[in-house]
């Protein structure tokens, strides 16, 4: 991270490992009014009343060009099956960290429950495991994290690759990376991943994804919400 967690642009995520900064960023609300104004050869040096009745009637009606001309660059750590799902989402610029050549820290995620699934495929619903489920999951998941971390150094040591060495270790492991899109592309990310059917762990990384950008595009975040967080 670029700064201490008592930057406002930097969000705690999956602690103690996992956090989420917005690191840069260049648009505003007054940016998508502008973009859609220019058809009638027409510009707006601040906003107010009119401009924020313009926002609102773009995202309901669903125009979605005039929120693209703007940029956010995120920094992440997160798990790495976490990072899989995210960038199943082919709407913006990613650069990770790379096992082939670091050696990898010995952070892994923990859940704090265990979960139940239920349901058919496409439609599964997911509930709270017993005390007895939630135990035998944490201890099941810290021997494993203990036992593969020790054979990843074990291989380290005695002069494997990196890139041969890495696949040992599980997909809870963190890793970090550089997300960078434009308004439209993260709200489309958003209207998925804050959904309540969404991965609890995904869900919490976009909803800290949310609140950056709502401090940047307050009016842009308020009409999305509004509207049911449909992507324009």
């Amino acid at each position: 991270m670029s700064n201490t967690l008592s930057n406002p642009d930097i969000i705690r995520v999956l602690p103690p490992h996992g956090w989420i900064e917005l690191e840069s960023h260049n648009g505003s609300d007054l940016d998508v009014v502008n973009a859609a104004k220019v058809s009638f050869a027409k510009h707006s040096t601040e906003f107010g009343k009119e401009e924020n009745g313009v926002l609102k009637f773009l995202m309901r009606e669903r125009h979605g060009s005039p929120f693209e001309h703007n940029y956010f660059k995120f920094h992440v750590r997160a798990p790495i099956f976490v990072i899989r799902e995210w960038q199943r989402h082919r709407i913006g610029s990613y650069n990770e960290e790379s096992g082939r050549y670091v050696e990898l820290r010995p952070d892994f995620y923990t859940p704090d429950e265990a979960r139940i699934q239920k349901g058919k495929p496409g439609a599964y619903t997911f509930t709270k495991g017993s005390l007895l489920q939630t135990d035998q999951l944490l201890r099941t998941v810290d021997s494993a994290n203990k036992s593969a971390f020790k054979r990843y150094q074990h291989l380290i040591k005695a002069g494997i690759a990196k890139e041969q060495a890495r696949i040992v270790l599980p997909n809870n492991i963190y890793s970090e990376f550089y997300f960078s899109c434009n308004a439209r592309s993260l709200m489309n990310f958003l209207s998925l991943r804050m959904d309540e059917s969404a991965m609890y762990e995904i869900r919490m990384y976009a909803n800290a994804m949310f609140e950056l950008w709502r401090g940047v595009m307050p009016s842009t975040a308020k009409a999305f919400t509004e509207t049911g967080r449909i992507a324009p």
